[in-house]
Formats: C-alpha cells, sequence, structure tokens
C-alpha cells in the first residue's frame, strides 16, 4: 500500500523504466537504505511539525563545521526559531542547557537542539573540539 504522493511517483518511475538505471535503483531502495558494504544509522532526529514552526518556504537547511579550542565558550542562542542538530566529530564538549543538568558530549554524539533548548557549552578539556551542525535557519 502506498502511504503519500512520493511512494506513489517512485512506484510510477519504478514501473514505467524500461531498464534499470542508477535513478531507478536508487528509488528502489527506499528513504534511506543500508550502504552496500557499510551502515547506516539515524543518531538523532526530531519531527519538524513538532517544532511551532509555519515558515518552512522561509528557511534553508545549512551546515557547519565547527571549531572550539581548549577553553573556548561557544555562546549559542536559543534554538527557539533556529532548530539543529550538532555531531561530535573529534574532542568533548560540555553543555550547560537550560532546566537540565550538564552534559559532556563525546566523538561519535549528537546534540539534539530542538527549538525548546536555550544552551551554551565550553571546551573543558586541552584538546581542540570539531562539530559538525545542520540548522534549519530562517531567511
Amino acid at each position: 500500500m502506498l502511504h503519500c504522493k512520493c511512494e506513489r511517483d517512485k512506484a510510477a518511475a519504478i514501473e514505467t523504466s524500461k531498464v534499470l538505471t542508477p535513478w531507478t535503483a536508487a528509488l528502489s531502495l527506499g528513504p534511506l537504505s543500508q550502504p552496500r558494504r557499510g551502515s547506516a544509522e539515524a543518531l538523532s532526529g526530531f519531527a519538524l511539525g513538532k517544532q511551532g514552526l509555519d515558515d518552512l518556504a522561509q528557511r534553508q537547511m545549512r551546515i557547519w563545521q565547527i571549531t572550539i579550542e581548549p577553553g573556548g565558550v561557544a555562546g549559542f542562542p536559543s534554538h527557539k526559531d533556529r532548530p539543529a542538530l550538532t555531531y561530535i566529530m573529534k574532542g568533548s564538549l560540555t553543555e550547560h542547557r537550560k532546566g537540565s543538568p550538564d552534559r559532556t558530549y563525546k566523538a561519535g554524539e549528537v546534540i539534539t537542539e530542538s527549538t525548546d533548548v536555550d544552551h551554551w557549552a565550553e571546551n573543558t578539556s586541552s584538546e581542540p573540539v570539531i562539530l559538525i551542525s545542520a540548522d534549519l535557519f530562517k531567511e
């Protein structure tokens, strides 16, 4: 049973294709398939429909690489209008989240920054911290 228009479009593209192309092969795999000789694991996420954002047409996805040197501080503003997911590539980072106990994130972990998050973070280690952060920014 097809559940959304994208599923119907995918099925139609596969059915009408006489030749298996990389495009139709990729369509047949679904939204995110396991790579050959590897794996894929969702580390974090949040439902955009539950973020209270009704202006998605005015937003863009961005991705950042951020380096915080030892003793450095990232004074994150409120995420009320800018939800984000931040992956710790290298090092460790201590997060101070309003209403929650402090938490130290290590390489391979994700900071989930939904619209209800106010926080800041610091690098209390002797090594730089490297972060990859993707946010939904209002233009």
